[in-house]
């Protein structure tokens, strides 16, 4: 999604062993299987088509960031463990059962028999100490990699014998096997010279042979043509069978194809040549949603996922000196705090996403429901209580009417956004049109979306900015980069060796503290404190989380998805079509 960062990103207790090709009836969906809740009886064969905004750069699940290369990299690959995108907890995958340490910080992980890659070969507890190896090589940059250093040292993985594997954190790490969702295990008999020449960074192109981008998950590539489709094809070796043991998955084929825009994706699934759409806008999915022939699609509205878009004031101590008084305003919490009370989040919620986003009081969506403060509410759109916030904060206005701080200097700022985004410049406008009839003049600055982020991460040259951020897990670490104040991502001051206010220093303790306490509700508990800090003193100015908004042809079956990306293809392998539609 052009404009949106990714972030990646109670203890379980274990599944018992499963024999070789063990069907995995522990998840919610495998259950309902078995119950026969589904009113059509899975069918074998089909080719699923889905379409693409942008192209798939790569095969590599070592250097994949943009979603939709992810995306068609999760039909090839598996993991050790992995999240149920219908109730998100954690299950066995490539594993067949995991026990934790007392302790919180060995993990023994064992693999399930008999499981083999794409192209028939066995898979065994040497692919896994590599594909680790390969996840922490600092030669390969993986975005993953950070996600392997707990305590400041990298996770210890070695073998315990020939199907177990023990993973040896520094110090606990609450919902620590929620990592292992995050990593898919790869082949070191065809990785393997490529990892030794210290080039597979660089390996599994577009350009590479199919069958040499060999995986463990339902499908594996047949054809791909650069710019136009993606074909990939049943797995006949994936370890997975249904309530029924037959092997999964049902469908023949995916095909992904290249449509640049949400317009043409839109025409293609009304004519039927694409089977799926995701992150649809508002508009588009209403009037798909209202079609003449309603029974050719499922139109679902998720609610809101883990997005969150906001903005935020530069408090970054380097930049202190380019920025002289305003950031004596924007420091002020009691500023920031009217300024909030300023801004209509349900106009931004009714024109900016058509009614289908909620309005943020912090960075947690009404989507993340375990994790969310239910005692928070969001903040009132108030010009009284904004005018009267500021007028606390040492602020009056002159003559005209525009707000002045202390010494008679008129408040005005940059608001920075990006170029071709419609809904950040409209919610742009919005903002500035809301703070005007406070007094506050804003000025709307618009750059390419590389120069953007350049200017808020490097330069750190801007007043305030809008912003998006989508973390990868319901669970609170993938926040750290956000909330700590030396994380990479604490994007209202960034730079700090230490917490600058005792505030930040707070919210430093408490992550660090739910980070090793694996009691969860005392975790929940800690966190519930750090998003009433964070509505306090409002370094982010929440401002709306956009429903997640899918569809389907009418006649794919077990279509469920999720508010975790991938979305709608979490399941690719239990999806089919019905006898009398399938293509």
């Amino acid at each position: 999604m052009k404009g949106v960062l990714r972030l990646r990103g109670s203890r379980l207790v274990a599944f018992c062993a499963a024999p070789a090709f063990a069907t995995l009836l522990v998840a919610p969906w495998a259950a309902a299987l078995a119950a026969g809740e589904y009113r059509v009886a899975p069918r074998r064969g089909g080719r699923l088509v889905v379409s693409v905004r942008s192209e798939v750069k790569h095969f590599n699940p070592l250097t994949a960031i943009d979603q939709p290369t992810r995306t068609v990299q999760s039909l090839l690959h598996a993991d050790l463990l992995r999240i149920d995108r219908t109730d998100l907890e954690i299950y066995p995958n490539v594993a067949s059962e995991w026990d934790v340490s007392d302790d919180g910080r060995t993990y023994t992980i064992t693999l399930r028999e008999g499981v083999r890659f794409s192209d028939g070969h066995l898979l065994s507890v040497e692919d896994v100490l590599f594909s680790f190896r390969a996840y922490l090589d600092e030669r390969v940059h993986s975005p993953q990699r950070d996600l392997l250093i707990v305590g400041g040292e990298p996770i210890r993985v070695e073998k315990l014998d020939e199907r177990r594997v023990t993973f040896e954190l520094a110090r606990p790490y609450a919902a620590g096997e929620r990592l292992f969702d995050s990593f898919h295990v790869l082949p070191e008999h065809i990785l393997g010279d490529s990892f030794e020449r210290g080039d597979v960074a660089s390996a599994w192109g577009v350009l590479t042979e199919p069958k040499q981008l060999v995986g463990l998950g339902p499908f594996r590539v047949k054809e791909v043509v650069a710019g136009e489709r993606i074909v990939v094809e049943r797995n006949p070796y994936y370890f997975k069978l249904d309530a029924s043991s037959n092997s999964l998955p049902y469908l023949d084929e995916v095909v992904f194809v290249s449509t640049p825009t949400e317009e043409a994706e839109v025409l293609r699934f009304r004519a039927g040549d694409v089977h799926i759409v995701e992150r649809l806008s508002a508009e588009n999915f209403d009037a798909l949603a209202a079609d003449d022939s309603p029974s050719r699609f499922q139109m679902l509205d998720l609610g809101p996922g883990l997005e969150y878009h906001f903005f935020f004031f530069n408090l970054s101590p380097a930049t202190g000196e380019t920025l002289g008084a305003r950031q004596s305003w924007f420091k002020n919490a009691g500023f920031r705090r009217a300024v909030a009370n300023a801004v209509d989040k349900q106009a931004i919620v009714d024109l900016v996403f058509g009614g289908r986003a909620t309005p943020l009081a912090t960075h947690v969506t009404t989507g993340n429901k375990h994790w969310l403060n239910r005692e928070l509410g969001v903040e009132p759109y108030s010009v009284s209580a904004a005018k009267r916030g500021l007028r606390e904060s040492g602020f009056r206005w002159d003559g005209e009417g525009r707000l002045v701080d202390e010494s008679g200097a008129r408040v005005e700022f940059s608001l920075l956004t990006n170029a071709g985004n419609r809904k950040r410049a409209m919610m742009a406008s919005l903002i500035q049109a809301d703070l005007d009839q406070v007094g506050i003049r804003v000025r709307i600055a618009t750059l390419e979306f590389r120069a953007y982020v350049a200017r808020i991460f490097d330069t750190r040259d801007h007043d305030a900015a809008l912003m998006a951020l989508v973390s990868g897990d319901t669970d609170p670490n993938p926040q750290l980069s956000v909330l700590m104040s030396d994380g990479g991502t604490h994007v209202w001051r960034l730079g700090q060796d230490a917490p600058h206010t005792s505030w930040e220093a707070e919210i430093d303790r408490l992550m660090q503290q739910q980070l090793v306490t694996l009691d969860g509700r005392r975790r929940k508990e800690l966190y519930d404190r750090v998003q009433a800090i964070m509505l306090e003193y409002q370094p982010i100015i929440g401002l709306a989380s956009p429903h997640i908004l899918v569809g389907a042809d009418n006649e794919l079956k077990n279509f469920r998805p999720g508010i975790l990306p991938p979305y709608t293809l979490w399941n690719a392998d239990e999806l089919f079509f019905s006898q009398a539609s399938a293509p």
